[in-house]
């Protein structure tokens, strides 16, 4: 995923000093050390502003998972699933992470046909937050990915800076390449 610029529109106020805001960036621009690691390391995707949100997307190899299962955690490994969509959507001010939010992707082959759609759970990763689940692909090549962010339910704090994320979004990648089908070991 290629880094976008930011656009930072966030001003002191009663809940968020200059110090503050920095210290925001500051954690965005960590965030974005981490995507950029893992966009070198096995990903290939990109960037786009959409609204209050920079949004971005991976894919790769289906991968193995742990999953609640009323009893603990439970490994579950691929089935039929063969590519592994990943969605990173940050705030387009300061690059934080933003969680809570129902992301949907929806996969389109070169033919304009539908292939896949889902609602992207939230994903713990060890050192990159993201949004994702397997897939299965008819196979390797170019895709279009639609992904909507519905505005989330969770408040916001402050009177100045909090008025964000009330529409819901959507953006649209086209020439998505699937460089490899299968399951990760």
């Amino acid at each position: 995923m290629s880094e976008q610029p930011r656009q930072d529109r966030n001003r002191p106020s009663d809940e968020a000093s200059a110090s503050h805001l920095a210290l925001a960036r500051e954690q965005g621009d960590a965030f974005g050390r981490a995507l950029q690691a893992m966009s070198e390391m096995d990903s290939h995707g990109r960037v786009q502003r959409a609204g209050d949100y920079l949004i971005g997307y991976a894919m790769e190899e289906a991968e193995g998972m742990y999953v609640p299962d009323g009893a603990g955690l439970r490994w579950s490994e691929p089935q039929q699933e063969n590519a592994h969509v990943e969605v990173v959507v940050r705030d387009a001010d300061d690059g934080r992470f933003v969680p809570g939010l129902k992301v949907h992707a929806t996969l389109v082959d070169a033919a304009g046909q539908h292939v896949d759609s889902h609602e992207l759970p939230f994903l713990w990763h060890p050192w990159l937050f993201h949004y994702g689940r397997n897939l299965q692909v008819p196979g390797k090549g170019g895709y279009s990915l639609k992904v909507r962010i519905d505005p989330p339910q969770f408040a916001r704090h402050d009177k100045v800076n909090g008025r964000r994320y009330a529409d819901p979004v959507e953006v649209r990648f086209d020439n998505v390449q699937v460089k490899e089908t299968g399951q990760k070991h």
